[in-house]
């Protein structure tokens, strides 16, 4: 496991290689479809920014009283960002999903690095998928899964919580 402390150095992503496991200590920055085209054109525009962009890290995800998760970081207005915001100097992209092969190139001194989700851990669990209801809905749709090894943690039982 290697521990990264914010702001985040060249030295840093230099030693970090595919498949490594980190822990991140400090600020993050989080983005997605909504803000991160209205931060590119402040950048683009050269106006003066809330916040420096120089050695930070960005989590594509939004925030809410349900937790966070990174969203598909290969959702254009969210792709799209990224070679403009590594060349203002961001140097972490945390996300979901792959990038294209273009984005992979444009990344010369920034890193993506995809968390252990929840989403994921969970998805490596399911052997079979079918729509079962509500075809029409999509991935909303009611599906029956087949699973193996589907972790959980008890939340709540008799009367107390982890979230109190």
């Amino acid at each position: 496991m290697i521990k990264l402390k914010t702001p985040i150095t060249n030295d840093d992503i230099k030693k970090l290689k595919i498949e490594d496991k980190v822990l991140i200590s400090g600020e993050i920055y989080t983005g997605r479809d909504a803000v991160l085209p209205k931060l590119v054109k402040l950048v683009e525009n050269g106006d003066k920014l809330p916040f420096s962009l120089e050695r930070t890290i960005f989590l594509h995800t939004a925030v809410s009283e349900a937790g966070i998760s990174p969203t598909s970081s290969n959702k254009d207005e969210i792709e799209s960002s990224i070679k403009c915001l590594s060349n203002a100097g961001v140097k972490i992209f945390i996300g979901k999903g792959s990038l294209s092969e273009q984005t992979m190139k444009g990344l010369k001194s920034s890193i993506f690095i995809v968390t252990p989700s929840v989403a994921g851990l969970l998805t490596k669990t399911v052997l079979h998928k079918e729509i079962v209801s509500f075809k029409e809905e999509g991935i909303e749709a009611i599906f029956r899964l087949i699973v193996k090894d589907f972790p959980g943690l008890v939340a709540t039982t008799k009367g107390e919580s982890i979230f109190t």
